[in-house]
């Protein structure tokens, strides 16, 4: 552990104190000038952007084997370059043999500039390592967010396919100030997520 975080302050430090993600420059320099036009907004402050990313790996054997939990909280930390915490139960199910505050997987919530690079990451190099990949479907929640399902996580290149104990999927929340799914939709397709029908 002690070495993870004194890799991860050589990292920080190698960084420029002026160093702005490539996706968060062009959310500044061009997404909002296009929302803008699209949409007639009138002052800037109108134009929707990208609040957070909420990361949740959710472990369906918790219950049969509690290490699973700890190994997902380690992965997402990983992937995420931020600390994830452990999510628990909120109730009991019995016929699951869950009881409240057990710990059932792990989340990590990205803002700011972790936000962005976790975005270009996926963008860039995870979403097309996804075998027979034709685009993402649209799952928006009628209130501006949207939700991405990854089946595997070894699309993610942090993770060490020797290494991994068993296969597991995540969600991937994406949280936008926008009223409206289609500017939600909007923002989220110029920052490049490939959409499998892409609206103009």
């Amino acid at each position: 552990m002690a070495k993870a975080k004194k890799e991860e302050k050589v990292v920080a430090q190698a960084l420029p104190s002026n160093y702005v993600p490539s996706l968060q420059k062009k959310y500044k320099e061009e997404i909002i000038d296009k929302l803008t036009k699209e949409f007639g907004y009138k002052t800037i402050m109108q134009v929707p952007k990208l609040v957070k990313i909420i990361v949740n790996e959710g472990v369906g054997r918790a219950t049969q084997d509690k290490k699973l939990v700890e190994v997902a909280q380690e992965e997402l930390s990983i992937i995420s370059g931020q600390k994830a915490v452990q999510t628990v139960s909120r109730k009991d199910i019995s016929n699951f043999k869950l009881r409240r505050g057990m710990p059932i997987g792990a989340k990590v919530t990205l803002r700011g500039m972790k936000m962005y690079e976790f975005l270009e990451r996926l963008i860039a190099i995870s979403l097309p390592r996804i075998r027979d990949f034709k685009g993402i479907s649209e799952n928006f929640d009628g209130r501006g967010n949207y939700t991405l399902g990854v089946k595997e996580q070894i699309i993610f290149p942090e993770i060490d396919i020797d290494k991994i104990i068993k296969v597991m999927g995540m969600e991937i929340t994406f949280v936008t100030s926008a009223d409206k799914d289609e500017e939600a939709y909007a923002l989220l397709r110029e920052f490049g997520l490939p959409f499998k029908n892409i609206r103009k």
